[in-house]
């Protein structure tokens, strides 16, 4: 695809939330350079401020939990971990949007639900992308190998995919760089903000 339609195309914001991306985030620590975790948040903020430009739908969908996290049933792996941990409680300061992305609210359309990786699951948005007629969904976020990954392998099945290479945090570099060159080009475009803005026909 040589360009995006703005009035078809939504940013989809998987996890930008202060467990993730604080300093004294719970989980801040998964990410391994947090420069890397500076950098997607600048990326992003410029992302957003092309989208509210071009009118393009920007969609935030973060994860969140009841008080004893009663959704997650003998969790293993990372979820095991924000149970024990008390993470990403529905109310809390950690689950909260960070302000860079907060800002942009009045644009933002927050879908609620999300307890697990994948974003279209325990969700609506697949019906808010319907209703809206997108076909171009751009995956944003945190974690590239957890909750990117698993929601853009989701929305390749209905939508053209787009991951954004800067805007999306993974825990180490070495994994970074695995699933943007090698896996999710087998089911998405993969570039840099820039490159994707540029498509898109907006000067920032």
């Amino acid at each position: 695809m040589s360009s995006y339609d703005p009035a078809k195309t939504a940013i989809l914001l998987v996890g930008y939330q202060r467990d993730w991306f604080d300093s004294d985030g719970l989980f801040n620590s998964v990410i391994e350079e947090s420069s890397a975790v500076s950098g997607t948040v600048a990326n992003t903020e410029v992302l957003l401020n092309a989208a509210v430009e071009s009118g393009m739908t920007i969609i935030s969908v973060p994860i969140a939990f009841s008080e004893y996290h009663n959704e997650l049933e003998n969790p293993i792996g990372i979820l095991k971990m924000i149970k024990e941990a008390e993470a990403f409680k529905a109310g809390s300061k950690g689950a909260e949007i960070i302000d860079a992305i907060a800002k942009f609210g009045e644009w933002i359309v927050e879908v609620p639900g999300k307890i697990g990786f994948n974003a279209f699951s325990n969700t609506d948005l697949a019906q808010v992308l319907a209703d809206k007629g997108i076909e171009t969904v751009v995956v944003c976020g945190a974690v590239t190998s957890l909750c990117v990954n698993a929601t853009a392998m989701k929305a390749a099945e209905d939508y053209n995919v787009v991951v954004l290479s800067d805007c999306v945090s993974g825990r180490t570099q070495v994994e970074q760089d695995m699933f943007c060159n090698e896996l999710f080009p087998y089911f998405a475009e993969v570039m840099d903000h820039n490159g994707f803005i540029q498509k898109v026909g907006v000067k920032v």
